[in-house]
């Protein structure tokens, strides 16, 4: 693991040194990367969400949808 040296003003190091306490992290590197690990998760989580929306039309999801991927669950479970 490598080392990255940051500074934070003295209100952001008291929030953080806060968030370690409450929150159960052993210490600040933790609390940042889980920060970081969460920021990935929602950037791709956007990436794909705007791809479906590029994606253009699908068939409707309706009542019959949902009845045929029910019926994929329970072949799949067999």
């Amino acid at each position: 693991m490598t080392t990255m040296n940051i500074s934070l003003p003295e209100a952001l190091k008291c929030f953080v040194d806060e968030q370690v306490n409450e929150r159960g992290y052993g210490t600040s590197s933790e609390y940042v990367r889980e920060l970081i690990r969460r920021d990935q998760q929602r950037q791709h989580l956007r990436a794909l969400l705007l791809e479906g929306a590029a994606s253009g039309m699908t068939t409707p999801v309706d009542s019959d949808y949902f009845e045929s991927l029910r019926a994929r669950v329970r072949t799949a479970r067999k």
